[in-house]
């Protein structure tokens, strides 16, 4: 008799608890490596507007210094989002093994017309004047198989140089960039925003080519998620889809530049005037619907087997599920 009022107390007990559990919101753990650029990192500076935070949905952004270790943390289950850059995206699935990889939404474009794009340098009382000019020369990148190295190598291959037979290649962070050439310690430089706005820089350097000479429009980073995750908590990962939207239109709103550029004073601990250029016309394009452009995605990553860094070529459309982000745009018609 113990035995079974025991077994109908357990019984009720994890009834009980069910409904409980089930009400539990998703943690959603969204990488970040770029402040401001990157999205994650000023998402909850506008949490008022993310309706579904806090009920279906907790939000975690988690700062990495590259894409490599979000690699990893998606491999690990320590990572439900991330921010991936096109050149990455074959890497984590053929080299990686993540086949269950899916991007499911968009962050930002370089080479758009009449948007920002990314610029290589070098020095205006230099020898360079032409692409040819870099044979035996040293090139500068922030890391090898990074977006802007596999432009800077797809433009160096356009003037018939090659990566070690024709050139070498020197990884160094981007605010160091800039003294590296100054100093003649390497000949060319890749400039991305906000480096590329630095007075001291145009001083001494010129522009020898753009991202867009080197391979045109880049879907530059996409958000993407496994797909397990994505089928088990579908409901959550809309909702924080919706909220995202909303507040990525708020930053686009020219009504609200001025608070926007107080927001990354702020967040970036810089002065509030270096921010004029943000979310404006002299800006990367970041699409208001957050819809990756596939079709240059899929440019964007051949090049990445071109150059070598992977063996196989992908269909992007197989490893891709809009699917989030188009439910979310419904709510928001």
């Amino acid at each position: 008799m113990r035995l079974v009022k025991w077994t109908f107390a357990l019984a009720f007990a994890a009834l009980m608890a069910a409904p409980a559990a089930a009400q539990q919101p998703v943690k959603i753990r969204v990488a970040w490596t770029a402040p401001v650029s990157n999205w994650a990192s000023i998402l909850l500076e506008k949490k008022d507007l993310a309706k579904h935070l806090g009920k279906s949905y907790t939000l975690e952004p988690v700062r990495y210094a590259g894409t490599p270790l979000m690699i990893t943390a998606l491999a690990n289950g320590e990572l439900e989002v991330a921010n991936l850059a096109y050149s990455t995206i074959a890497i984590a699935i053929k080299n990686a093994g993540l086949e269950d990889l899916r991007v499911i939404a968009d962050e930002f474009r370089d080479g758009m017309p009449g948007r920002y794009t990314n610029e290589y340098y070098v020095l205006k009382d230099g020898p360079i004047q032409k692409v040819e000019d870099l044979k035996g020369k040293v090139v500068a990148t922030n890391a090898a198989g990074s977006a802007v190295d596999v432009a800077s190598r797809a433009m160096l291959r356009k003037g018939g140089l090659e990566d070690k037979r024709d050139y070498t290649i020197l990884e160094a962070p981007f605010p160091t960039m800039r003294a590296m050439l100054a100093e003649k310690k390497v000949d060319l430089i890749p400039a991305v925003l906000p480096f590329s706005l630095d007075p001291e820089l145009k001083k001494i350097a010129r522009p020898l080519f753009s991202q867009r000479d080197a391979i045109g429009v880049t879907d530059m980073i996409v958000w993407t998620a496994r797909k397990p995750f994505i089928d088990k908590n579908r409901a959550a990962m809309v909702d924080f889809m919706e909220d995202s939207i909303r507040i990525v239109r708020w930053y686009l709103d020219p009504a609200n530049q001025k608070e926007a550029a107080e927001i990354a004073a702020r967040v970036t601990k810089q002065p509030v005037e270096r921010f004029g250029w943000l979310f404006t016309e002299q800006d990367y394009y970041r699409n208001p619907d957050m819809v990756p452009d596939l079709k240059a995605l899929q440019s964007n990553v051949n090049i990445t087997k071109e150059l070598g860094f992977v063996k196989d070529n992908i269909n992007v459309e197989n490893y891709s599920d809009l699917s989030v982000v188009q439910d979310a745009l419904k709510r928001l018609k």
